[in-house]
């Protein structure tokens, strides 16, 4: 693994389930598709801290078209497993959209609160466009009624952590997603 774990949540090791060169490769793939999809334009893309920064760095390295990049934080876990049911804002946009191309960019959507909020939230802008990419999707557990248009993986539901995604602000260095 490259380092010791010492983590609370259980007593047996974490097993990696997605593999750092299976997260490059599919990167690329959702870069290549996005390039296409955007071809002649700058689209902004707004990553969701804290966990999206790994993969939406990533992303945009592999992009051949120019683009903006702003960021957005809320809270709706804390540091629990398990989300409290409520999303604040902690960090708004500072870039201008309306009337432009704009891309979310999340680390894992499950039950899919935190990407509602965020849909009332940018449709209120009026950006030209609105899609949504994320490397994580528990499509077993989501309540979304819109289609994410970007999934790098979609995975059981089960706690993740590595590769951005955290668990009390922990772990996002792993290069690699592990599961308990």
């Amino acid at each position: 693994m490259g380092f010791s774990f010492n983590f609370r949540l259980e007593k047996k090791k974490p097993r990696k389930y997605i593999s750092e060169r299976k997260i490059k490769l599919r990167v690329r793939e959702l870069a290549k598709q996005i390039n296409k999809d955007y071809s002649g334009k700058c689209p902004v893309f707004i990553g969701v801290l804290n966990g999206s920064f790994i993969f939406l760095a990533d992303l945009i390295r592999e992009l051949s078209i120019e683009c903006e990049i702003d960021f957005l934080k809320l809270s709706s876990y804390g540091d629990s497993m398990i989300s409290s049911g409520k999303v604040k804002l902690l960090k708004d946009l500072n870039a201008e959209i309306k009337g432009r191309d704009v891309v979310i960019v999340e680390d894992i959507v499950d039950t899919g609160l935190s990407l509602k909020f965020i849909k009332n939230l940018i449709t209120g802008a009026k950006p030209k466009s609105l899609r949504f990419a994320t490397l994580l999707f528990k499509k077993d557990i989501s309540k979304l009624k819109f289609k994410i248009d970007y999934v790098g993986f979609e995975i059981p539901n089960e706690f993740v952590v590595g590769y951005g995604l955290d668990f009390a602000q922990r772990y996002r260095n792993l290069k690699g997603i592990y599961v308990f």
